[in-house]
């Protein structure tokens, strides 16, 4: 037996919480998803700058 009950508002803040997380972890995903179709794309080409490595 819990010594001390969960209120209504934390019930209602984890579930926010969890549902933000989901869709802050779908952000990341997408980024990633994409830089990884932009990367290994063709016509993907590093800047000129930094292939020759000259400062």
């Amino acid at each position: 037996m819990a010594l001390n009950k969960e209120h209504e508002l934390h019930s209602r803040r984890k579930g926010r919480n969890i549902g933000l997380g989901l869709v802050l972890g779908g952000f990341v995903v997408l980024v990633l998803a994409l830089t990884m179709v932009k990367v290994t794309s063709n016509g993907f080409n590093f800047p000129s700058e930094l292939s020759q490595g000259t400062n």
